[in-house]
């Protein structure tokens, strides 16, 4: 069975819920190497997401998640609002108008969220940026797709991107803010690597 509208609504919920319970931590992991607002601007966002979801109920899930990339533009401050909303109106733009999301076409959505994420970035594996989260999250869920279910799918690309966050730990900052530190940045997490991960955990977690 695939994944439809509501599944789409619950993982903004359950994502809003993250970025709320979490936004002390990704101030703090911002504070260490960026201007210290992610977590202030997630929970605002998310918020936000909520509202507009309660306003305008959406029918399919691909309109879930182009409310939430406008949404998110226009809320959320800094780098990761476009970046974030680039990657959700990606995803959107991929499942087009389906009402029942399957595996391959989860994988395929989530490829494009991250390739968004790159192309608004410019960033690579390696840069010290949520794509390090993103990119083994695509790889593991195109690796799943082809032989499991959508939990599955997304079960293994929450791991993976929880993995890539932590990876992030050593690395030396190349784009953004926290590159003006160069070695200084290294032994801090990246907040959008981290809340990165906590959005796709939260997408497993609407499955389950």
């Amino acid at each position: 069975m695939g994944l439809d509208v509501n599944w789409a609504v619950k993982w903004l919920t359950l994502s809003a819920q993250a970025m709320a319970e979490h936004r002390v931590e990704l101030i703090e992991l911002d504070r260490a190497i960026g201007d210290s607002d992610h977590g202030e601007n997630m929970d605002r966002g998310f918020q936000a997401v909520l509202d507009k979801l309660a306003e305008s109920p959406p029918e399919t899930p691909g309109a879930a998640l182009k409310l939430t990339a406008m949404t998110l533009m226009s809320k959320v401050g800094g780098a990761a609002g476009p970046l974030y909303g680039t990657a959700f109106l990606r995803a959107a733009t991929s499942l087009g108008d389906a009402s029942d999301v399957d595996s391959a076409a989860l994988a395929t959505a989530l490829a494009a969220a991250r390739d968004g994420i790159v192309a608004r970035g410019k960033a690579e594996p390696g840069d010290k940026t949520m794509v390090d989260a993103w990119t083994p999250a695509v790889e593991a869920a195109a690796a799943t797709a082809a032989r499991g279910g959508v939990l599955a799918v997304l079960i293994a690309a929450a791991e993976a991107a929880e993995a890539g966050a932590v990876a992030t730990d050593p690395l030396v900052a190349r784009k953004g803010r926290a590159s003006y530190l160069g070695e200084r940045s290294a032994g801090h997490r990246d907040p959008g690597a981290a809340s990165s991960a906590l959005i796709l955990r939260a997408a497993a977690g609407a499955a389950a």
